[in-house]
């Protein structure tokens, strides 16, 4: 028996609707519409086009044709406010506004980071849920509000009229009590967020209604989440690298890690699917190279990457950590600036350094994530768009000394259609079992380490130092 489903994936510079189909062994995907996500700065705040997305979902589904049934997920942190009536208050704010600018210290020093840390297990981010919403405290779209839906949540309200919060979505709130899988209401209490704005919490899996007949299926609504359900390991010992304009660096526990060091390596814990955890860091990911290619008006990649891997490996590295590559424009200039090259140096000189910077960024990232878990790797698993920088992920096998797996590409909507294939019955098991069907159905490059560890470690201590 084979089912048809309908994956609503929405990324920060697009969206699109698969139809993915999956039974016993089969596991395929097709697009059925794809739409640009353009951010709109209106009086000075960065705004998501909610609107806008909601049409192209709809569009999406539209074209889709007749699905057994329809899950959505985004990216994390941000959401909408409604009303009594149930009237959306405003456009999302987007995430990279600076509104939470000295917010987080802010917080930090009324309820205390170490209890922050030891409640939600998140890493501190500024932009996350709970400065969005302190930032915002006292304004008149925060007293009308009555209900907070993140964004996926509040697209599937708009579809069945119904009201939830997805788990592994909440869980990035820096809102959720990681141990219990609740809402840390006392928490909420004590930074003054009304608790009375968050909707009952479901399970991926889980039916929230129907649209048109079609039931909607909550899966990993996080795309992360999403993402790791189709990452196609063997065992139980692997790595995963999320990666697209965040690097997402992480390993997959059965509990959190809520330690001292745990904290000031500001690595998080966020609810995975089946009750797992999702221990991980953000890197900045891809996002600086976007931002490049976009300054250049968008040439070649392919062209530009064969020529940074003939550049010099490892001689101008960044730090991708720093804030300071956080905003969007000046992106160039920034990367020159910092790594000591002349601006006007040449483009595939600028990609090397931003790839060899990576590639240590995931270095460092994966070796804290082993020793603070107590867990080793043995494969580090790339997803995502990343899979594709050939480039990228041998550097990243060679600055790691472990096996890369690149792929698949579409692990986001592959694991959005396995929950809802799970959900429909057309899949059966656990995680270990979903991942067979991943790794017996789609496409996968394996990378071998190669090159100078001492190199590495040089380049990262001349980074540190």
């Amino acid at each position: 028996m084979t089912g048809t489903f309908a994956a609503v994936d929405l990324g920060a510079s697009s969206g699109r609707v698969m139809v993915g189909r999956a039974g016993p062994d089969l596991l395929e995907l097709s697009e059925a519409h794809r739409f640009a996500n353009e951010p709109v700065r209106t009086s000075g705040t960065l705004h998501w086009d909610i609107l806008a997305l909601y049409r192209g979902v709809l569009r999406g589904l539209h074209t889709a044709g007749p699905v057994d049934s329809i899950g959505i997920d985004t990216w994390a942190v941000d959401y909408g406010l409604l009303d009594a009536s149930g009237a959306l208050l405003g456009n999302p704010v987007h995430y990279r506004d600076s509104r939470t600018d000295g917010v987080l210290e802010q917080v930090a020093a009324k309820v205390g980071e170490q209890r922050l840390y030891q409640i939600t297990g998140l890493q501190q981010l500024p932009f996350n849920t709970l400065y969005q919403l302190v930032a915002t405290a006292g304004s008149p779209q925060s007293a009308a509000a009555r209900r907070l839906l993140m964004i996926p949540d509040l697209l599937a309200y708009w579809l069945t009229g119904e009201m939830v919060t997805e788990l592994t979505n909440a869980s990035t709130t820096q809102l959720f009590d990681v141990r219990r899988r609740t809402w840390a209401t006392d928490l909420m209490t004590d930074a003054g967020i009304d608790a009375g704005l968050f909707a009952p919490l479901v399970e991926p899996g889980t039916r929230i209604g129907a649209y048109d007949g079609t039931p909607v299926v909550a899966v990993g609504s996080h795309d992360t989440a999403s993402a790791v359900v189709a990452v196609p390991a063997r065992s139980a010992r692997f790595a995963y690298i999320s990666c697209g304009t965040w690097s997402l660096v992480g390993m997959e526990l059965d509990h959190p890690v809520l330690s001292h060091e745990s904290r000031q390596a500001n690595f998080t814990n966020e609810a995975g699917v089946d009750g797992t955890i999702r221990y991980l860091r953000n890197v900045m990911g891809l996002w600086p190279l976007q931002e490049c290619l976009r300054a250049w008006d968008n040439p070649s990649l392919g062209g530009l990457l064969r020529a940074a891997g003939d550049e010099p490996a490892l001689s101008q590295v960044v730090d991708l950590d720093d804030p300071a590559f956080l905003p969007t424009g000046g992106m160039v200039e920034r990367v020159t600036r910092a790594a000591g090259l002349a601006t006007d140096a040449a483009p595939a000189r600028i990609v090397r350094c931003i790839l060899d910077s990576l590639a240590l960024a995931h270095r460092r990232a994966l070796r804290q994530a082993q020793q603070l878990s107590g867990r080793h790797a043995e494969v580090i698993h790339i997803v995502g768009g990343g899979a594709r920088n050939e480039l990228l992920c041998q550097l990243t096998a060679d600055a790691c000394g472990l096996p890369v797996v690149a792929g698949p590409v579409e692990a986001t909507a592959l694991g959005n259609v396995l929950v809802q294939a799970r959900a429909a019955g057309t899949v059966r098991g656990g995680l270990a079992d979903l991942r067979t069907l991943v790794r017996d159905t789609q496409h996968l490059v394996r990378y071998e380490p190669r090159g100078d560890e001492d190199a590495w470690r040089a380049a990262e201590e001349r980074l540190e130092g």
